[in-house]
């Protein structure tokens, strides 16, 4: 009795812990961000069209980094989402139980590369590769960027989708091969639909992590600090901003607020994207796979 009392105050301390520390951690970025809103005007720093934090006298407007984040993660989602929810019907429903048990575990190493590789891949062989095969003066920019964040949210993707497929009841499937269904018609018109608030959710997710990601950007994406106007043109996502500026602030600056204002919008989205894919798995739950 005493060990399930011990065990029970030490988990409820631990969750207790970590709801401090969100808590902590969200009022201190809001606390040194909100002076630059106050500062520049909520408009004017999210729709401002120039970021140049170190002119005189200042600019900061974040439009260009959020318009970079976006065309990034839609680019990584545009390769992630074809490559995460193919693997994850060939696994589970095409796959021979041999290769699933290889292809399985291969999909999911790919989680556990440090992004500072794939950064470093996309440095030394994408961007030159791309520079040559498009023409490019540089291979650092959003294509780059956008292939390299796709394959690393592959991972989350394929094993999450492939979880809400295999929740699919068999009885449903079955039933379709009853009717005289053959394989692809069974997986598009019965399986992917049953699960697709499974599916929807694990791009989603996909979603929040290429649009957090910090170390392949900064080492990827160019740096360019303007409204891109295509995929080939350098950029600068919001993440890759903070991380590469922060160093270059003074305590208590107007660029340091900024630099925790992006950090504002950036946790927005996130939070947003996270509310969406927690109100798509409840549905889920409710009414079934």
């Amino acid at each position: 009795m005493i060990k399930e009392k011990l065990f029970k105050y030490l988990t409820l301390t631990a969750a207790l812990c970590s709801v401090v520390f969100l808590f902590g951690i969200i009022f201190s970025i809001f606390k040194e961000g909100y002076s630059i809103f106050a500062e520049v005007g909520f408009f004017k720093f999210i729709f401002g069209r120039s970021w140049h934090p170190t002119h005189y006298p200042p600019e900061f407007g974040i439009l260009p980094l959020i318009v970079s984040s976006i065309l990034v993660t839609a680019g990584a989602l545009l390769v992630s989402v074809p490559l995460g929810v193919g693997s994850a019907i060939y696994i589970s429903e095409l796959a021979h139980p041999k290769g699933k048990e290889i292809l399985k575990p291969i999909v999911e190493l790919l989680a556990g590369v440090p992004s500072v590789i794939y950064g470093l891949f996309g440095m030394a062989f994408l961007g030159p590769f791309i520079s040559r095969v498009f023409g490019l003066p540089v291979g650092l920019n959003a294509l780059n960027a956008s292939i390299i964040l796709g394959v690393m949210v592959v991972p989350i993707i394929s094993s999450i989708s492939e979880d809400a497929l295999n929740l699919v009841p068999r009885q449903l499937i079955e039933a379709s091969y009853a009717l005289g269904a053959n394989k692809w018609e069974t997986i598009i018109r019965v399986i992917l639909p049953a699960a697709k608030s499974g599916v929807i959710s694990s791009i989603v997710l996909g979603f929040g992590r290429a649009i957090g990601e910090t170390m392949v950007v900064l080492m990827v994406a160019g740096g360019a600090t303007s409204i891109p106007r295509s995929i080939f043109r350098p950029v600068r996502p919001m993440t890759s901003a903070i991380a590469a500026e922060m160093g270059e602030t003074t305590m208590g600056s107007s660029h340091l607020h900024a630099l925790f204002g992006i950090a504002i919008v950036l946790f927005v989205i996130t939070f947003i994207s996270n509310l969406i894919t927690e109100w798509v798995m409840r549905n889920r739950g409710k009414n079934g796979a």
